[in-house]
């Protein structure tokens, strides 16, 4: 037995939900739609973030590790996340962040007012061009020679370590829809960093489930996500002794609602985010699940599921990022 998958950390009590989301389905006249609120999850504001953390941090801990230091925008979920559970273990922890396109903004709202609240040791703010992991390296090395260790965490926290959050995910849902009687014929998230999306499917692979993956990109195009994913899920497989062949064509990744770049706004994301919250009463986030759900609303309008299929979307958090972008969903008077 590989004893990885087992050792973890523990910051959410039990299983996060599903809901059937009733008058989103009516609405799209489509299949039946149900959400996994991962946005729910232990943690400061919840998101997926926090199931990759539970074995990174528990990494962490074994090296004996005194500060997490990791990277990501202005806005990162998982920047947040990783103070958190910082905070939580009695850690002290480092932030890497990029500059925006419209430049850095020292009291921007939102999660970097979490980063503050949360008490981050220090937050190094670098060019969007700039070599994130090598600015995490050269402060691990301030901290060494201070005699203290820290632990690095890369971007959205998308390693093999970080994926079998999400192996554990797929079998938590693979749980809830035998307790349920409810399978699942597909599952709908966002994919960025890629490790949701590979510890997904590693996951169904590992319960030899049906249930098929699709991730909406919230950057990048087709061909470079879901070589990313497929990568990654390799990897993940090896590393923890999954047997079977892996197709490339298990990997699917839908570009068609990126728009013109990461974190950059489009009229689809909107429009979903608006229609799930009239809808469902549910806050999606303008970075990440509201370009997956615009991307669940567009393959449903153009009959890529059949009327009776069960589609679950992967609610994956960041709602504080809709408070930095107000003017999206206020009508001008």
């Amino acid at each position: 037995m590989n004893p990885i998958r087992y050792e973890r950390r523990r910051y959410t009590t039990g299983q996060s939900p599903i809901e059937k989301l009733e008058r989103l389905s009516s609405h799209l006249g489509g299949p039946a739609i149900f959400i996994k609120r991962d946005d729910q999850l232990g943690l400061t504001v919840g998101g997926n973030k926090t199931r990759k953390l539970e074995y990174l941090v528990a990494d962490a801990l074994r090296q004996g590790a005194d500060t997490l230091i990791t990277c990501g925008a202005v806005q990162s979920n998982h920047c947040r996340l990783t103070l958190a559970a910082a905070v939580r273990e009695g850690l002290k922890c480092q932030l890497v962040l990029t500059e925006p396109a419209d430049g850095y903004h020292p009291q921007a709202s939102g999660n970097h007012l979490l980063f503050h609240l949360l008490g981050a040791e220090k937050i190094e703010v670098i060019p969007a061009d700039g070599d994130m992991q090598l600015v995490m390296e050269k402060l691990a090395q301030e901290l060494a020679s201070k005699g203290r260790k820290a632990y690095l965490i890369p971007v959205g926290g998308s390693n093999e370590l970080g994926s079998l959050g999400y192996m554990a995910c797929a079998e938590e849902i693979e749980q809830q829809a035998w307790e349920t009687g409810t399978a699942y014929d597909y599952v709908v998230t966002a994919t960025g960093s890629g490790g949701t999306q590979a510890g997904l499917l590693a996951g169904f692979m590992a319960r030899q489930s049906n249930t098929k993956v699709i991730g909406v990109n919230v950057s990048r195009d087709r061909a470079a996500q879901e070589s990313k994913v497929l990568d990654l899920l390799r990897s993940t497989a090896g590393m923890v002794g999954l047997q079977g062949e892996i197709r490339a064509e298990s990997v699917v990744c839908e570009d068609r609602y990126v728009g013109p770049g990461y974190a950059v706004p489009t009229a689809e994301m909107v429009e979903a985010v608006k229609l799930v919250a009239q809808t469902e009463g549910i806050l999606l986030d303008p970075v990440y699940t509201g370009k997956a759900m615009a991307g669940l609303i567009g393959l449903i309008r153009e009959g890529r599921f059949a009327k009776d299929d069960h589609i679950l979307f992967l609610h994956t958090g960041g709602s504080p990022a809709l408070y930095t972008v107000p003017q999206l969903f206020i009508p001008e008077s």
